[in-house]
Formats: C-alpha cells, structure tokens, sequence
C-alpha cells in the first residue's frame, strides 16, 4: 500500500485521512522498510501535509501509544515548542513548566531528549536522577503529588522506533517534528505549543479543535524561536470557546524589558543545568527569568488560571522572586530524584 501512495504523493495528490491512518498502522507496526518510511515522509513534506493528513497520522500515534490516566482535578496542561529552532536557547518551557506548577496549573510535561538544540526536556529531568522509564500509573501519582510530572516521548511511543531510522536519513524536519508535541500520553485539551513555522500558528489549533481541545495557544516569535521571546514581537494564535483568534504580544507592553537573544543562549548541557535552577530560583540574568516569565504566562492562561497576558505575566514572576518555583522544584527532585545533583549546581 505504501508504495502506491508514495506514488501519489509524488504526483502531488493529497492523500484522505482514512488512506494515511491506513499506512500509519502498516509504518508503526514495522510492516514497511526504512526507505519505504524515508520515501514516504520526504514526499509528504514535499507536497506539504494537509489538515486531514495531519490528523490521520495524529489519531494513529496516539493508538500505538501507551496512556497516563491522571488522578488531578482541574485543566491539566503541557507546553512545548515543535523544536527545531537551532538557536541554542536554555530549556524554556521545561522551566516555564515548573513555574507554572507552583503558581497553581497542573503539567504534564511530554518530551524528549533534544533534536536539535544542546539539552531537551529528558535531558533535564534525567540530570536530577528522574527515571525515564517510570510506569504510567507512576507518573500519574507523581502529577497528582507535585502538579508536575514528565512523560519520556520514547517510553509512551514505542512504535516511534519503526521511523527513526527514516528520520535521521532525512536529516530535515518531518510531519513527525509537528505531532510530537501534540500527542501527550495524558491527552491534555489545554496546551500552549510553539511551532517552527507561522504557517502552523493557525492550522495546529485547527486541528486540534477537531479532536476535542478547549484551550490552545501557539506561538512563534519574529525572531525565530519555537516559544515566546523577550527580545521581539510574538505571533499568537488561541483557540478557545470554539473561536480562533490571532493576537500579537509585545514583551515591553506587558510590563517586561526587551532584551537580546544572546542573553538566552547557551553553549554546553551544563549551561542547561544551570539555567534552568537559577532562572528557578531566581539568580540567572533579567532576560532568562523574563522570558520565563512570559512562556509561563501563556502556559497559565490556558490553564486558565490568568485572563490576559499583564495578569499572568506578574503571577509567573512572583512565583518565582517569593522561591514558590525553586521550592518546589526542590521537593520534586527530593522525591523523584537525586537532591545532591541540585545541591551540586546551588552551590557551584
């Protein structure tokens, strides 16, 4: 089957739902080759995938995926960017996530090791002694405990591994790069995604408001990252009450100071570390904590802790100047890892 719509794609028809979720079942069952699978997606990306393709892939990796029932009540949120971005930022949303948790929203934050950055969000957790491999019924009592837990991409989707192979020999971006971030493991409605391409700032709430989500932002910032940034314009689309609304965010309007994309850079998995604990505990320089600050505002408005952007953006910085981020961070690494490791980096 897979060959036949190779050929289509080739002669760029668009495939129907039904026909991509039919070859997702052969791809992720390991029933075709990994040039078959490398054919496939650069053809796919070529053509450029259209809405119903997209959710016929979505609706697939989510039935090969494993499930996280979560215990929480209230809007359970995750917040990611598609990646990608090469720009060598620190963890943005992994320390946004944390903010968010101890300012009141519940995350369940999906992701993996970094593709093309220096350090992804597994890379994080795994510092602190987190395991990766925590069962799903784990997890579900480490969210319910710490508002916070962290699902490993390639523990919850197994079957990911029939296109690895294809991916790296494609060495360019894949529809795969955009559904990553939208097939939480613990089916979140409320998410905030950074995407690699303003094209994607309309459609991806688009589609998943057809598979049921309530609150939805996305986000891409005119200087190229995959989050909110500091250091110019930020470009918004949010879904909610059924409506698609586009908006623009202005750091220095919503009471930050604009800064420059070298203030969030880094260059070793160490700088990660480090930035990450001293944004959380509020040492690390004005621009990281801002940026911070303004990823976790969107996070907690599609939790819908916060209304506008101004309320949420003081909210995430108080949390983290009165040590609510860094305190719990501590308690979450005391239970689910290794305390030294943080003793380590605060005491440098």
């Amino acid at each position: 089957m897979i060959a036949k719509l190779i050929s289509k794609l080739q002669e760029k028809t668009d495939l129907t739902y039904e026909e991509m979720n039919q070859v997702m079942t052969d791809v992720l069952s390991g029933n075709t080759s990994d040039s078959e699978n490398a054919d496939f997606l650069s053809n796919l990306a070529d053509k450029g995938e259209t809405d119903d393709e997209l959710l016929g892939m979505l609706d697939k990796m989510q039935e090969f995926s494993l499930k996280i029932e979560p215990k929480n009540t209230g809007a359970i949120i995750d917040m990611c960017g598609t990646g990608g971005d090469k720009l060598q930022t620190f963890n943005i949303s992994t320390t946004a996530s944390f903010v968010v948790a101890a300012a009141g929203g519940i995350v369940a934050k999906h992701g993996n090791r970094s593709s093309s950055g220096i350090s992804g969000s597994a890379d994080i957790f795994e510092y602190f002694g987190y395991d990766l491999n925590l069962e799903p019924s784990q997890i579900a009592d480490i969210l319910e405990k710490h508002n916070i837990g962290f699902m490993f991409a390639q523990k919850f989707h197994p079957a990911m591994r029939y296109v690895s192979a294809a991916r790296k020999q494609l060495g360019k971006r894949t529809a795969f790069n955009l559904l990553g971030p939208l097939s939480n493991p613990a089916g979140v409605k409320n998410q905030l995604v950074g995407v690699f391409s303003i094209e994607y700032l309309d459609r991806l709430p688009k589609i998943l408001k057809r598979k049921g989500a309530k609150n939805i932002m996305t986000v891409r910032s005119d200087d190229g990252m995959d989050e909110f940034s500091t250091s110019s314009t930020n470009r918004v689309c949010i879904l909610r009450d059924d409506k698609v609304l586009m908006n623009a965010i202005d750091p220095e309007v919503v009471g930050l100071h604009k800064s420059s994309l070298k203030d969030i850079q880094i260059q070793t998995k160490e700088d990660a570390i480090k930035s990450f604990v001293g944004v959380l505990n509020n040492t690390a320089n004005q621009a990281m904590i801002e940026t911070t600050a303004l990823n976790a505002a969107g996070g907690l408005i599609v939790a819908n802790i916060s209304n506008n952007f101004e309320e949420a953006v003081e909210l995430a910085l108080n949390t983290i100047k009165d040590g609510k981020a860094f305190s719990l961070l501590e308690k979450f690494v005391q239970d689910t890892g290794d305390v030294s490791k943080l003793k380590e980096i605060i005491d440098g």
